[in-house]
């Protein structure tokens, strides 16, 4: 692999080190009151961003059935049209939708959904394979989740997927799908995971989880380092903290996520940034800036200065957002000193209670 690529886990795909996510593009969506949207999007500008990162070599698109209620599928499908053996789609399912209203209505785990939400986001994005196709229940039950393994199986025999993978910030769940001892397809290796899980999938081949700066997540890297497996990283520029644009005066719509936040959006309040984050931010600013980086391009190298498995997905809804975000490229990784002056920096701060927020 070059500098600007990487291997997706253990399927031997070659990918650019550098992918994009595609929450933004799919508009206002919602849970009951709860926005899960971004607001409101242009949807040219959205196709003319994702053909832009293909012409700088984004090559690995990510999204899900849930954003947008599947229109962030419909307009990736629209954009990469007569594409498809340029880039790698990956896409998730497990929530259930209702497009009329733009609701998430529920979750359903069953393998018999698994099969009916595959066909809708084939349909959606008008292709007849998934190159990845990831679990969206974050917290779901390692048993439960057991249970689709022989489902994805057969659709990869089917030939309607390719690698499948699991959305989940639990170590022990990336485990479960990823770790057991098995032959790799297409390998002579033997991958030694702990065994104490059950039966692992022969086609997972990566794990998505939230990781940045000022969100480390060592554990679940660690079980993707053990396993072979791709560490598709979401939320690598802090829901846009990280990016610089944020100041303590900012202030987000109500059709926005971050606007009326949900438990787990950790990084706004009110509608506005939190002012620890931004503190931590501000610490870090120079080393990120370093070797004539912006601030964005300096967190996705801090990313890729962590582990050779790290692909981070940053999402973009502009075609400046993604100009920028691929420039990060060019300058690959953090040096081993910027890395190391990172943590130094931040380790104070991140003693601080998360009740301070």
């Amino acid at each position: 692999m070059t500098a600007t690529t990487r291997t997706l886990g253990r399927s031997g795909l070659e990918v650019s080190a550098l992918g994009m996510g595609c929450w933004a593009i799919g508009g206002p969506f919602w849970a009951g009151d709860q926005p899960c949207g971004w607001g409101e999007v242009d949807d040219d500008e959205s196709v003319a961003t994702i053909r832009r990162a293909v012409e700088l070599g984004v090559t690995l698109f990510d999204t899900s059935d849930a954003y947008g209620t599947g229109h962030s599928e419909t307009i990736l499908g629209r954009a990469l049209a007569g594409r498809w053996d340029e880039v790698v789609i990956a896409t998730k399912w497990g929530n259930t939708i209702d497009p009329a209203t733009r609701q998430l209505t529920g979750t359903d785990p069953s393998p018999a959904y698994l099969r009916r939400a595959l066909e809708g986001s084939l349909q959606r994005l008008g292709t007849d394979h998934i190159d990845l196709y990831q679990l969206h229940l974050n917290d779901l039950p390692i048993p439960v989740a057991q249970e689709l393994l022989g489902t994805l199986e057969e659709l990869v025999g089917e030939g309607k997927l390719r690698w499948y993978g699991w959305s989940t910030d639990h170590a022990d769940r990336a485990a479960a799908w990823g770790g057991a001892d098995r032959e790799v397809p297409g390998s002579s290796e033997s991958r030694k995971g702990t065994g104490n899980q059950g039966e692992a999938g022969p086609h997972c081949t990566a794990v998505q989880h939230a990781f940045n700066v000022l969100h480390d997540a060592a554990e679940v890297l660690a079980a993707c380092e053990a396993h072979g497996l791709a560490s598709l990283n979401r939320s690598p520029l802090a829901m846009g903290l990280l990016t610089g644009k944020f100041t303590a005066s900012s202030t987000l719509g109500p059709d926005d996520v971050r606007g009326i936040a949900p438990d787990w959006l950790q990084y706004f309040r009110g509608g506005r940034p939190v002012p620890l984050w931004l503190d931590r931010v501000a610490a870090v600013r120079e080393v990120l800036r370093s070797g004539g980086r912006t601030l964005a391009q300096g967190s996705l190298a801090w990313i890729w200065a962590r582990s050779e498995a790290t692909i981070p997905i940053p999402g973009c809804r502009t075609v400046a957002q993604v100009e920028e975000n691929a420039g990060a490229l060019a300058h690959g990784p953090l040096a081993p000193a910027e890395l190391a002056e990172v943590e130094r920096l931040l380790a104070d701060l991140r003693a601080e209670p998360v009740a301070a927020m």
